[in-house]
């Protein structure tokens, strides 16, 4: 049985400051949690309406009927679990490779989405300017299907690190050097923009190359892609090779 103070507790994490107070966050569903469970993540507490997770110890482990999983869960139709996991301390920035940088991209379902890209096309760093949606928010963590446990990320200030990288820098436009026809290397930081604004005029200027995906249609009136979808686009090209 959960008690008040539980509810409370969990539901506040639904909050950006609360979860930076107590450095916890929550997951739901069997899937996401169990990748969790396997990860660098530390569990807290389960929280369950069936007989699973059999790996957890009973003192992390409460059983609870469907209508308290209601009270704190944020789905309309909740799973049959939630989980609390501790926040973990950031990693040290990864400097090699390709590295995926996204400027003030707000939308949690997107940056969900981007992360399981990221997990996909093997990008291991992943870096957010500071006023990007929170990586734990529960719908960034509930749209990551588990490959928040496997990507590093980290906010910090992206024009500072752009300005100092010796790595070649990218950037996408509406204008640009046509994607499917540019050399793309194998190392390097690919920056993508807001949802509604693109790129920030700060770190427009430190871009060394600018990339678009050129429109095939006719008519050609679609004003721009979804960023989760440009970046899919965008992985692809510069894999296609490797």
């Amino acid at each position: 049985m959960l008690s008040k103070n539980q509810i409370k507790l969990i539901t506040s994490l639904q909050q950006k400051k609360q979860r930076n107070i107590h450095r916890l966050f929550f997951a739901e569903g069997i899937k996401v949690i169990q990748e969790l469970l396997e990860s660098k993540f530390e569990l807290e507490h389960l929280f369950t309406t069936q007989n699973d997770f059999q790996e957890v110890s009973t003192d992390k482990k409460v059983h609870i009927d469907e209508g308290d999983l209601k009270k704190i869960s944020v789905l309309s139709t909740p799973n049959s679990c939630l989980a609390v996991f501790k926040i973990p301390n950031e990693k040290k920035i990864q400097d090699s490779g390709l590295i995926l940088a996204l400027d003030a991209v707000r939308d949690p379902g997107n940056l969900g989405t981007i992360l399981r890209l990221c997990d996909w096309f093997g990008i291991n760093q992943l870096i957010c300017s500071k006023d990007a949606v929170d990586i734990y928010n529960p719908k960034v963590v509930q749209a990551t299907m588990g490959s928040i446990a496997r990507v590093n990320v980290n906010y910090i200030d992206l024009e500072s690190l752009i300005s100092q990288t010796p790595l070649p820098v990218f950037g996408t436009f509406m204008e640009g050097d046509n994607i499917y026809k540019t050399d793309l290397p194998q190392e390097g930081i690919i920056v993508l923009g807001n949802e509604a604004n693109g790129i920030s005029p700060e770190i427009e200027k430190l871009i060394k190359q600018r990339l678009t995906i050129p429109r095939f249609g006719p008519i050609q009136k679609t004003e721009s892609l979804n960023v989760a979808t440009a970046t899919a686009v965008i992985l692809s090209e510069f894999r296609r090779l490797s």
